[in-house]
């Protein structure tokens, strides 16, 4: 039996984790779930949005599956998905894109993954006022860091069968960070010459994806320019609603779908459980358990595709919880 940290979250989280633990009990996978409450409640409670025994059963159990946690805008707490992700050193962020059937999405053809590198740059925190008028933010680029997301997406690229990586920058206009970010994917591209490399300008990049985005299979790029970049991605396949991720470290990794908590849509039965359901598919892949994950991600599509049982964001009728008995009677 697994044992996995289950972290509910904010808004809608509960109810789309809910609703992933009923797709999860079909698989018959023997997981075993260490509840641990993190997030804006938390904060409200307790004066932190994030107390030390959520990171302890992280450790303990290397494997979490969590739901969206709301991080305040301009002011407030950190983000808690970002100190989880520094202080557990998951360094890379996964979050792939694929077109399914019944979306509605304008792109039929798109399959690519977005490596994003998940512990600095910008997200670094390294903020101040310096003076009235004028805000100051530090972006750290390590090579310590550039190399190793570069040889995790190269690794990934190898392991899934994947054809070619695509690093995306800014080194044209920042020439010392991006600068050594663009030196060190090059330096670990040269270890994986069966693998197909190129790079592209992030802003190029962003028009490329949007115009042809079947020309691109992995993309391992920055923290900020990943972060932006796939939900551009998102959206080419149908929305957030239907993008997962995962937040992979050397010890530990986290699982979460890329949406918000969405609160004003919280208690109403009416998001898309989707990207929770195969963020949790993700999990089952990295826990070993590969026949079971392919269960769920085919069960998805098919219930997308046939149409009758999915929530408004895909032209249905049906509820969270609804659409996920869907999914778990065809597992």
């Amino acid at each position: 039996m697994t044992r996995v940290t289950l972290i509910p979250g904010d808004g809608i989280g509960p109810e789309v984790v809910d609703a992933c633990l009923l797709v999860l009990d079909e698989t018959g996978v023997r997981l075993e779930y260490d509840r641990v409450e993190a997030g804006m409640e938390t904060m409200q409670r307790e004066g932190t949005p994030l107390p030390d025994r959520v990171i302890e059963s992280i450790r303990r159990n290397r494997v979490a599956l969590k739901g969206p946690i709301t991080t305040p805008v301009a002011s407030g707490f950190r983000s808690v998905n970002v100190e989880l992700r520094q202080r557990l050193d998951l360094y890379a962020n996964v979050r792939p894109a694929k077109s399914l059937a019944g979306t509605g999405a304008r792109y039929e053809d798109v399959d690519l993954v977005v490596i994003r590198e998940n512990t600095e740059d910008l997200y670094s925190g390294l903020e101040r006022m310096a003076g009235e008028d004028r805000a100051e933010s530090v972006r750290i680029i390590t090579r310590r860091a550039s190399e190793r997301i570069a040889r995790f997406a190269f690794s990934y690229a190898i392991s899934n069968r994947r054809r070619k990586v695509t690093a995306v920058h800014k080194a044209n206009i920042l020439k010392l960070s991006d600068g050594l970010f663009l030196e060190c994917v090059r330096r670990v591209a040269q270890d994986f010459t069966a693998i197909e490399y190129e790079e592209r300008i992030v802003d190029n990049m962003a028009m490329q994806l949007v115009v042809k985005p079947n020309l691109y299979d992995v993309i391992v790029t920055t923290n900020l320019f990943g972060d932006i970049l796939s939900d551009l991605c998102a959206g080419l396949v149908g929305g957030l609603g239907l993008a997962p991720s995962g937040n992979i470290g050397e010890e530990c990794a986290v699982f979460e779908p890329v949406h918000g908590s969405a609160p004003k849509y919280a208690g109403q039965n009416k998001a898309n459980p989707t990207a929770m359901i195969l963020s949790a598919a993700m999990m089952l892949d990295h826990i070993g358990e590969k026949d079971a994950a392919q269960k769920v991600v085919s069960a998805v599509a098919r219930v997308i595709k046939e149409g009758r049982e999915v929530t408004y964001d895909l032209g249905g009728a049906s509820g969270t919880m609804e659409m996920a008995k869907a999914i778990a009677r065809l597992i």
